[in-house]
């Protein structure tokens, strides 16, 4: 059966250039698969004016609208109308969201990240939903590269004279190849890979079609790959979407070359004024962001559970995970 709304999303994604690049149709269908995602549209005039994609999946016997793997973000997106007062802004977002939700089909358990451009929330805590704050780190002007460049801190400028001396960076790397230096990062940190090989190739069949990555590596004089990152973007900004190391390699700089390139990529080849490094709350990642000189952006978590077993459950989970 022919889903009409869907249909509508997609030709609205080609119209719609500022729709951010995790809430693109071919990337839902992509992370996702093409029959696990579907959407809420708000319509005025006959023209879009609020959609609000999401991932649907079932687990025992739970329905759950939940973050598809390798997406940062999702949430509502707004064609405003034109010359709105800020009250008039708050008004609309009100009003679109409570028609976007009312739309959604029956879940248990509902988890979206929302674009850190939506900073009101409020209209899903009248609702009933829950937010956690997290932050993403955005170098938001690459008008000047020594700017940049200098905003740096001493030690990252330093790794980057080292790693020029070592490494040279290319573009181009395998699939399989990333694959493989990606995964090296997760084991060394004692965890499984949370994709498969099969899964990350179908994503980059998606993303090459659609002209949205390249991937840049790092490679010394015995060929060996020290790092290597996988660059996403769309037409406001790019994102550092995937990074990967080699353990016994690590202490050579590279993967902060990689950065400094991929920025200077953003800036000369792609004509983008921002750098995305996506979000991470862990510590010795943020590290890492911030000492670019990247921004803390916020962006909200928005949740809720309307299952009270699956609320016993999820409960269960944290205390066991804190043992």
């Amino acid at each position: 059966m022919k889903n009409i709304k869907k249909n509508e999303y997609r030709e609205f994604c080609l119209n719609e250039k500022n729709i951010p690049i995790f809430s693109k149709d071919w990337w839902l269908d992509s992370v996702c698969g093409t029959d696990n995602w579907d959407v809420a549209l708000v319509k005025k005039n006959k023209q879009i004016v609020g959609s609000l994609p999401y991932y649907k999946k079932k687990k025992f016997t739970f329905q759950l609208i939940s973050m598809p793997n390798l997406t940062q973000q999702l949430g509502p997106y707004f064609v405003y109308p034109k010359n709105q007062k800020y009250n008039q802004k708050l008004s609309f977002e009100k009003q679109i969201i409570n028609e976007l939700i009312s739309q959604l089909p029956r879940f248990d358990y509902f988890n979206q990240s929302l674009h850190y451009s939506i900073e009101n929330w409020l209209p899903f805590y009248w609702l009933g939903y829950d937010s956690t704050t997290y932050y993403s780190y955005i170098i938001d002007d690459l008008t000047n590269l020594d700017n940049v460049f200098n905003n740096l801190t001493s030690s990252y400028r330093n790794k980057i004279k080292k790693a020029q001396k070592i490494v040279k960076i290319k573009k181009g790397l395998s699939v399989e190849d990333f694959y493989e230096i990606n995964r090296m990062t997760f084991e060394r940190q004692n965890i499984k890979i949370p994709y498969s090989l099969e899964f990350f190739k179908k994503h980059d069949n998606y993303l090459s079609k659609h002209k949205s990555r390249e991937i840049f590596y790092a490679v010394d004089d015995t060929n060996q790959v020290h790092s290597a990152l996988y660059l996403t973007w769309d037409s406001n900004s790019s994102y550092v979407h995937i990074v990967g190391e080699n353990p016994d390699l690590r202490n050579s700089g590279a993967g902060i070359l990689a950065i400094w390139e991929a920025i200077k990529f953003t800036k000369n080849e792609l004509l983008l004024n921002n750098f995305d490094f996506e979000g991470s709350v862990i510590e010795q990642v943020e590290r890492v962001r911030r000492g670019f000189g990247a921004k803390q952006k916020p962006y909200f978590n928005i949740n809720i559970c309307k299952s009270f077993l699956l609320k016993i459950i999820l409960h269960l989970k944290i205390i066991l995970s804190r043992q």
